[in-house]
């Protein structure tokens, strides 16, 4: 398994961070990102968190948490299967003691028991296993989910609770001492944590409120929090507030009794992950570095310094290619799509301060959609801001004279093209919208309930399932269509529209390759023979040649055409009948056929070098609203 092999540009991280873990006496902190390392900071001085070390792991880093009875110990789970224990001195020397390595999936959590020696996993197979960190055995499987394990959390008495995407909560005690006791949402829960006095179990809910559960999972209070998916929570020490981390872009703080006291939104803040040790709150950022926050007040005391520009959406627009990247910047890629000669590179244009997730294009006008859960529209002179649509806006599409937005909560946002304004909210899948992709007559949707599934607005019919969560979908006109999954492969179809309107898929392929989830996918050629690529988190750009005659011959005709340095994050079909490709590593690759028809790659660019120019104002002559100059904006009341 090759290393993420990214640049570290100045101390931070080059990767958006996935988890921050305060240790308890709040002088360290351990912060893990997808650039495949975990950074140790000294937090003495709130306001001036210096690194002190860094780790490394060959896959993206999921999760830590600090040994309770030493600590100069940390735990990190990552995406190569691996949990890993690390003894970290006071002056940032590091030793690795031992890897936790008989897994079967990427690990999402880690988590201690009061001992101190042993050590509960959860990961992608939806296992909870234990283990020694000791001398690193395997000690057992204390339970199992259905989809996902994505946290666990171990109170003071040792009980184990364990959440997943299949909405099951499970508390265990691993040592047989009370049988296990179990509580079943309709959706996905992602996060969880025990009260210190190990008394009350808070629950993260995909439809944006927290329960507070006794250990033997009886509510005692649901606590609404957002409009969209809660995800992460953590505690004050004396357990009199908590502070949740919800998709809506926030950060949110209650008391015990659910009285909100604070909220905080910073688009560059990723609530993924937060954290609560001595009267500091931590939390997770698409920038370099943690935040840092004072519990009481909700005052910003730190903030990394520096943006990260992966790049997570393409479009083609006005004959050029532009990227959308986690730092609000659009990039022009110089020449454009289609022109092989050297061209000047063009300021970036800064449309916001957080991620953005998607791009459509319509004419003159550019869409973006944000982690924020906003829509942007930018015509070249004025910049519009739609109203907060209540969770990011991960795909978007031009229909039938509307913006199609699809959300995080699985629901189609119908909106005025020009101005923004909602003209229509439609629960569209039982999970988040990822992708969109127009045809003529409609549109796909691929999302994490699984389906890839065509048609209008209302009107829609499912084209196939994967075994997991589908990532993206592409179509070639109206004749092929394909789909890229976490289960690790890429479906295949074609496609035919009935004279009633509706969408079939006929010989639909399952094409193999890659060793981890496919992110991306786009078609080249024809759809009597189309090459399909796609991504992959393994680092791989893949290539099959699909016979719709002969599934055998398209498997047999998989093969790798490049590597990144990172996973592989979106792709496009463009104009000119070639394919452009980007990786988290900042490389952008745009891919054509030969004269044999076999994918070759055309050109390279890397976001480093586009993204030095010197910024461009975005600021509009008389716009319709605005992004704020303010990266922050800090709410609070009273309890």
């Amino acid at each position: 398994m090759r290393t993420i092999d990214l640049p570290a540009w100045g101390p931070g991280h080059s990767a958006p961070l996935t988890h921050v873990g305060l240790r308890p006496d709040g002088q360290r902190l351990a912060s893990c990102s997808y650039d495949g390392t975990v950074i140790i900071w000294d937090t003495g001085t709130p306001a001036r968190p210096v690194p002190l070390a860094r780790l490394r792991h060959r896959r993206l880093v999921n999760a830590s948490a600090w040994n309770p009875a030493d600590p100069e110990v940390l735990a990190t789970a990552s995406a190569d299967k691996t949990v890993a224990i690390w003894r970290v001195t006071e002056r940032g020397r590091t030793h690795l003691h031992t890897v936790l390595a008989r897994h079967t999936d990427d690990i999402n959590s880690v988590a201690w028991l009061p001992d101190g020696e042993r050590l509960i996993c959860v990961s992608e197979d939806g296992r909870a296993t234990l283990w020694s960190a000791v001398d690193g055995t395997f000690l057992a499987e204390i339970g199992a989910h259905e989809a996902h394990c994505m946290m666990v959390s171990v109170g003071a008495h040792g009980l184990v609770a364990t959440v997943g995407e299949d909405g099951l909560v499970a508390v265990t005690d691993p040592d047989g001492s009370r049988a296990p006791v179990t509580r079943h949402y309709d959706s996905s829960i992602e996060g969880c944590a025990w009260s210190h006095s190990g008394r009350l179990l808070a629950v993260a809910r995909d439809d944006g409120a927290v329960d507070l559960l006794t250990a033997g999972l009886e509510v005692v209070r649901t606590v609404p929090v957002s409009t969209s998916a809660a995800r992460a929570v953590a505690w004050a020490e004396d357990d009199s507030s908590f502070v949740v981390g919800a998709y809506d872009g926030g950060l949110h703080w209650f008391d015990v009794l659910g009285t909100r006291l604070h909220r905080v939104e910073d688009r560059r803040v990723w609530p993924r992950s937060v954290s609560v040790a001595q009267g500091l709150v931590a939390a997770g950022s698409f920038w370099n570095g943690p935040h840092l926050y004072d519990l009481t007040t909700a005052r910003p005391l730190a903030a990394p310094e520096r943006a990260t520009h992966g790049p997570n959406a393409l479009v083609e627009h006005r004959g050029e290619l532009l990227v959308g990247t986690d730092s609000g910047l659009v990039v022009t890629v110089p020449g454009g799509a289609d022109s092989s000669g050297p061209a000047p590179v063009r300021p970036p244009l800064p449309l916001t301060d957080g991620p953005i997730l998607s791009l459509a294009s319509d004419g003159d006008t550019l869409y973006a959609g944000t982690y924020s859960g906003q829509v942007l529209r930018h015509d070249g002179r004025t910049l519009t801001t739609s109203a907060t649509l209540g969770a990011p806006v991960p795909s978007l599409a031009v229909h039938d004279g509307a913006l199609v937005a699809g959300t995080y909560n699985g629901e189609f946002l119908v909106l005025d093209p020009r101005t923004l304004k909602e003209r229509e909210r439609i629960a569209a899948h039982d999970g988040s919208v990822k992708s969109l992709s127009t045809v003529t007559g409609g549109f796909l949707s691929a999302a994490t309930d699984r389906t890839v599934r065509a048609g209008g607005t209302h009107a829609r019919n499912t084209l196939w399932e994967h075994g997991n969560l589908v990532n993206a979908v592409a179509a070639l006109g109206t004749g092929a269509a394909a789909s890229a999954s976490r289960d690790h492969t890429v479906k295949a179809g074609r496609l035919t529209r009935l004279p009633d309107g509706t969408w079939r898929a006929e010989d639909v392929q399952t094409l193999l390759g890659p060793d981890e989830s496919v992110k991306c996918v786009a078609l080249l050629g024809s759809a009597e023979g189309p090459v399909v690529l796609a991504g992959s988190y393994d680092f791989g750009l893949y290539a099959w040649q699909v016979d719709w005659d002969d599934s055998a011959a398209t498997l047999a005709s998989g093969r790798l055409l490049d590597e990144f340095a990172q996973g592989l994050s979106c792709m496009i079909g463009l104009a000119d009948g070639t394919v452009a490709v980007a990786g988290w590593d900042g490389r952008l690759l745009q891919v054509g056929l030969d004269a044999a028809e076999r994918p070759v790659v055309r050109r390279s660019w890397h976001l480093a070098d586009l993204t030095a120019a010197p910024s461009a104002d975005p600021s509009p002559a008389a716009p319709t609203a605005t992004v704020p100059a303010a990266a922050a904006t800090t709410e609070s009341r009273a309890a």
